[in-house]
């Protein structure tokens, strides 16, 4: 197994990014060390160029991000953690995948309609071609797994459309050169939702903060955020059917038994009938107690930038030298002469 999986530098992680992704992350390292498998996780910055961006923030965003991710468990030494910037392997693949992409296909990605809205001819040709670079950073690796939420399935079947229709135009019947990527949903109750909204998943590009969680939030923010989180009037239901209706009774209700490690149903059964002055202030503990350890280990991290530049060397060094392999001979499959 060979996992491949990548975030944007584009913020301070939150609790969304956590228990959605980088918890799973941190257990799929784990697990291929007893498997014999291995993990490639990167930091998406050529990604964070298809949209208007400030570089200092970029620049200071992607070593804050290393910082995070070895504070919540992604170990340098078991992972290969890098950016892509560093392996221009990423870039090249992508160009010469180009030449199999169709635009029908990359017209019809959702996200790039949402984000480009009603004014797609002023947008990036960097927005509309980047899900071929998302194709290229899983194929080059020949990866035989990645983790996707439901707004990324979409691009991984790009993904496997174009490794397929390369291989079908340039490869023997019987030596496909791409690896088609299976697809790792993470579990349906890691979908962490605004602490202002419960209709609209937390997410760092939210305008107001005291809409997330963030992991580098203090014991005393992370308290007020929750005091101030958007509920109802009604006490918690006692069944889980009680809170179909209620999607920020539901959100909080979630976010504590996925940070416990247990049910929905667990905790109704722990707090059915009480109001959410009760449920709150445990709701604050729990999630104090468990990122307390993650916020101490990034402040001490994000202040040795030596250290986390030599992390995200290191990791390249390493990714460069399992893409070269898949690399060349994609140059060799379309008869480019490299000298």
């Amino acid at each position: 197994m060979r996992i491949v999986s990548g975030i944007q530098p584009t913020g301070n992680l939150h609790l969304g990014n956590y228990l959605g992704a980088i918890r799973n992350w941190v257990a799929m390292q784990n697990d291929t060390v007893t498997t014999g498998g291995e993990c490639f996780f990167f930091l998406a910055d050529l990604h964070a160029i298809s949209m208007p961006h400030d570089p200092a923030t970029l620049s200071a965003g992607t070593r804050e991000m290393v910082a995070a991710l070895v504070a919540c468990g992604i170990d340098p030494e078991r992972s290969t953690l890098f950016n892509q910037t560093q392996v221009p392997e990423h870039p090249q693949l992508q160009w010469l995948l180009n030449g199999t992409a169709r635009m029908g296909w990359l017209s019809r990605m959702t996200q790039f309609k949402d984000k480009a809205g009603k004014n797609r001819d002023s947008v990036s040709v960097a927005l509309f071609t980047y899900p071929v670079l998302q194709a290229a950073d899983v194929l080059l690796y020949q990866a035989t797994h990645v983790p996707v939420g439901e707004d990324q399935k979409q691009h991984l079947e790009l993904a496997r459309d174009i490794a397929q229709k390369f291989n079908n135009d340039f490869c023997p019947e019987d030596k496909p050169l791409f690896t088609l990527p299976e697809p790792i949903i993470p579990p349906a109750a890691a979908r962490i939702m605004s602490l202002r909204d419960g209709s609209s998943k937390m997410s760092k590009s939210d305008p107001s903060d005291m809409s997330r969680i963030n992991l580098v939030d203090d014991a005393d923010t992370i308290m007020n955020k929750v005091k101030k989180a958007k509920t109802d009037p009604e006490p918690l239901p006692s069944e889980k059917d009680g809170l179909e209706a209620r999607p920020e009774a539901r959100n909080l209700v979630g976010i504590y038994a996925a940070m416990a490690g247990t049910t929905v149903e667990q905790v109704l059964a722990d707090f059915g009938g009480k109001g959410f002055g009760a449920f709150k202030p445990a709701l604050g503990e729990l999630l104090v107690e468990k990122l307390a350890p993650i916020n101490a280990r990034f402040v001490e991290l994000k202040q040795d930038r030596d250290a986390l530049d030599a992390i995200l060397r290191k990791g390249a060094e390493k990714a460069r030298a399992a893409a070269a392999p898949t690399l060349a001979a994609t140059y060799d499959a379309l008869g480019l002469v490299r000298g």
